[in-house]
């Protein structure tokens, strides 16, 4: 089993980089391999290609890389956590707490880099708190139905108080109404620095408490017995998903199914040790999300369609087979 494992990370980490290879090559204007690698060689600003390849596809690849890292992480933490097969970050409601905050925020004037990352981390951790109490409410508890219920409500709640904040100022929300269907066109500026910061601390969480996420995947009573505080473990991976989801918002609004599709996927490969499944599920989601941009680059081009559409597109019929196969 380890030399299974050894070996599909080492796969995962050469797709990873072939990907972002291509993600970077591809585009309106198809830029030869050796150009790609002569722009981080040997830069010139006076080549036009050097030009686009570092000040425009580069970071578009690096915003695909840390968002499909981001979610792929928090769905598998909230899969692990809550032992719900179909719980994720899009289907819980926390992309759209993060999405309604940030919408919120920039109409009320907060709308600065530092703000963006914070205000959908609030959003993603309301939405939450929302949902679980929802569930909690009813009979028979939280279960992977109710969750998934309490989710989709709030998530068309949330989805029209944004849908009422755009049409109140539809000229200087214009540019929202694109990164609200998920899209990696904008360039992340210093807000990209912040999101950075919330990815970075989401990550560190997820890893440490990876081992510990195993133990509590086997039930609360097992856990308990294997020495895990479970009350603080869960608050713990709470800080993290809502850290990750708020990295991955602010970078490029809402991208449904991710977090979803990807640890599955991952699971199916190296087993039910998030040690693994952590790590793996950041390198498949990353190689995922390169794939699904270049998708919405190239399916129709030259019009360009929102990464969020492709990811939609693949991963609902993955959502309807896995309520069939599980509820």
């Amino acid at each position: 089993m380890t030399g299974i494992r050894a070996s599909a990370g080492l796969m995962a980490a050469l797709g990873l980089a072939c990907a972002f290879a291509w993600h970077i090559a591809v585009g309106p204007k198809v830029i030869p391999l050796g150009t790609v690698a002569d722009a981080f060689l040997s830069y010139d600003d006076m080549v036009f290609d050097h030009v686009v390849v570092r000040e425009l596809r580069l970071p578009r690849a690096l915003m695909a890389v840390a968002v499909g890292a981001a979610l792929s992480v928090a769905g598998a933490l909230m899969q692990g956590v809550t032992r719900n097969p179909l719980a994720d970050p899009g289907l819980l409601g926390l992309l759209a707490g993060a999405s309604f905050a940030v919408v919120l925020g920039a109409f009320t004037g907060l709308s600065g880099p530092a703000a963006i990352p914070a205000l959908a981390a609030l959003g993603a951790l309301g939405a939450a708190v929302i949902v679980w109490s929802l569930a909690s409410a009813v009979p028979g508890g939280a279960t992977p139905m109710t969750l998934v219920l309490a989710g989709a409500a709030v998530t068309a709640f949330l989805a029209a108080l944004t849908a009422i904040l755009l049409l109140l100022d539809e000229m200087s929300f214009d540019s929202l109404r694109v990164w609200l269907t998920g899209s990696l066109t904008g360039q992340p500026g210093q807000a990209g620095v912040w999101a950075a910061a919330w990815l970075l601390l989401g990550l560190v969480v997820a890893l440490g408490a990876a081992r510990q996420v195993t133990a509590l995947a086997m039930g609360d009573d097992a856990a308990t017995g294997l020495g895990v505080d479970v009350r603080q473990l869960r608050l713990a991976i709470l800080l993290s998903v809502v850290a990750l989801t708020a990295a991955a918002v602010a970078l490029a609004g809402p991208m449904a199914f991710v977090g979803l599709v990807i640890p599955h996927i991952v699971r199916l490969i190296v087993g039910h040790d998030y040690r693994v499944i952590v790590p793996g599920a950041a390198l498949a989601g990353a190689i995922f999300m390169l794939l699904a941009d270049i998708a919405a680059r190239m399916l129709l081009a030259p019009v360009e369609i929102s990464t969020g559409l492709i990811t939609a597109l693949l991963g609902a019929p993955f959502f309807i087979w896995l309520v069939r196969a599980r509820l």
